[in-house]
């Protein structure tokens, strides 16, 4: 009988505050180089992605995360922002995205085959029809440099006719069919999202042309994208990788074999881990605080979090989606949750009593934190209940 090298709960948290940079010692100087130690940041909401940076960044600003976003001067951007794992938009750095897309965007076709599809049925227009509007927007949105959805309607009125959306459901809605063309551009990586329209807080961006990504082989991009997932997570389990990346479980145990991860014992079944993690366990770090926003990728990067997370808790922190909400951590677990007043202090609830220590170096956090902040108000997109609570008190 094997017995597999044991990794315990004490060992998978000191390997957590290392690698997602959760203590000042392990902080870096750029967003970048955060998404690259966590693989890439969600966007979804777009103020994590300055959040998540900011929370693990030496002496973070928001124009410095800004250019590491938006400024191509250098000839290319250092980060890239694409819908990948589980259909959810992250931001990752630019060498990992052809990877990170070709391993986990399965059918781009199909989303142009929607949008002929929608605008046949509600606008009557043929494909013909819907290639010239669709080359209309990426002249326009080439001689304008970049535009919003609603500058590039003003320049094209086919832009501004509208489909319905879910007919028929008490939620049916009317939409602008520039939402669908732009959606399929973006899709394809033949636009991307650049500069927002208001602060780094907004969801409204503008467009910009793009070059789609180069696509590599699905095995070749699997594996390469499996081996960074558990460089910064690992270890991790079979589900923990099915889970994040969205594949199913032939492609899963297919890509975690060709990184020629190690399979190691943990508290509650079998994890793995790649071959030269094995034997660099790090020295048990000091304790340290941190806030991390609402779908944060530490809290959300694994499928099975007991090791990390108090299950009484759950309930707590996340929505009913699955939606995790802004968490206070202290030495590797989450002990509480925090929400901005609408009239910008940072209120906090401790789930736990950490003692001392821990309140102390949490306030200085908050301290931080209202720092960068420097005024700008912050609503996290999915709520929860104890988050909403927090912005009352």
């Amino acid at each position: 009988m094997t017995i597999l090298p044991r990794i315990t709960a004490d060992q998978r948290r000191a390997r957590l505050i290392r690698n997602h940079l959760l203590t000042p010692a392990a902080r870096e100087k750029t967003a970048e180089a955060v998404a690259e130690a966590l693989v890439g940041l969600h966007a979804t909401d777009p103020a994590t992605v300055f959040l998540a940076a900011a929370a693990r960044m030496h002496r973070p600003t928001a124009a410095a995360i800004e250019r590491s976003l938006y400024d191509a001067s250098a000839g290319t951007l250092a980060l890239e922002r694409i819908r990948c794992m589980r259909g959810t938009m992250f931001v990752v750095p630019a060498r990992l995205a052809p990877a990170v897309r070709s391993a986990t965007v399965r059918d781009t076709a199909g989303h142009r085959t929607h949008a002929l599809a929608e605008s046949r049925k509600f606008l009557g227009w043929d494909e013909g029809r819907y290639r010239a509007v669709e080359q209309a927007t990426r002249d326009a949105l080439a001689a304008r440099g970049r535009a919003t959805a609603a500058q590039l309607a003003a320049d094209i009125p086919a832009l501004r006719e509208q489909i319905v959306t879910f007919p028929g459901k008490p939620y049916e809605a009317r939409q602008r069919v520039s939402t669908q063309i732009l959606g399929v551009l973006a899709a394809e990586g033949r636009i991307r999202r650049d500069r927002p329209a208001g602060s780094w807080t907004s969801a409204q961006f503008h467009w910009a042309p793009a070059q789609p990504l180069p696509q590599l082989p699905a095995p070749e991009a699997k594996t390469a994208l499996a081996r960074h997932y558990l460089k910064a997570f690992g270890p991790v389990t079979v589900d923990d990788v099915k889970w994040w990346t969205g594949w199913n479980l032939t492609d899963t145990r297919k890509a975690l074999a060709a990184t020629g991860a190690q399979a190691v014992e943990l508290d509650h079944g079998t994890g793995y881990l790649l071959p030269e993690d094995l034997d660099t366990a790090p020295a048990t770090p000091e304790p340290a605080a941190a806030l991390l926003p609402g779908l944060d990728p530490t809290p959300m990067g694994w499928r099975h979090r007991d090791w990390y997370l108090d299950p009484d808790h759950t309930k707590a922190l996340f929505d009913r989606n699955g939606n995790i909400g802004p968490t206070i951590w202290w030495h590797g677990r989450i002990i509480g949750a925090w929400a901005q007043h609408p009239d910008g202090h940072i209120n906090h609830h401790l789930l736990t009593d950490p003692g001392h220590q821990a309140r102390t170096a949490v306030q200085a956090e908050i301290e931080r934190l209202t720092t960068f902040l420097d005024g700008t108000k912050v609503t996290p997109c999915y709520r929860t209940a104890l988050e909403r609570h927090l912005t009352t008190r």
